[in-house]
């Protein structure tokens, strides 16, 4: 996927344009020639729980009422 942000071609402010699952299946084609992985529902499903999780790690590391949780550098 960073790649593919990389690349510019479906970048769309903070999200990818309309068909960038059909360019992601073809770059993973390239690498991973006999997994038989379709954009829909192999793809789509990966990146809604990638998303899913992410939520949850911004929210515990930037959100308003994480109470002083954070990262210590010094320990």
């Amino acid at each position: 996927m960073v790649d593919l942000h990389n690349i510019g071609t479906f970048n769309v402010d903070t999200r990818f344009k309309a068909g960038y699952l059909n360019e992601l299946k073809i770059m993973l084609e390239k690498v991973l020639p006999h997994a038989m992985l379709k954009a829909k529902p192999n793809l789509e499903s990966r990146i809604r729980t990638l998303k899913r999780d992410w939520a949850i790690v911004y929210d515990m590391l930037s959100g308003k009422d994480n109470s002083g949780f954070g990262w210590d550098e010094y320990r």
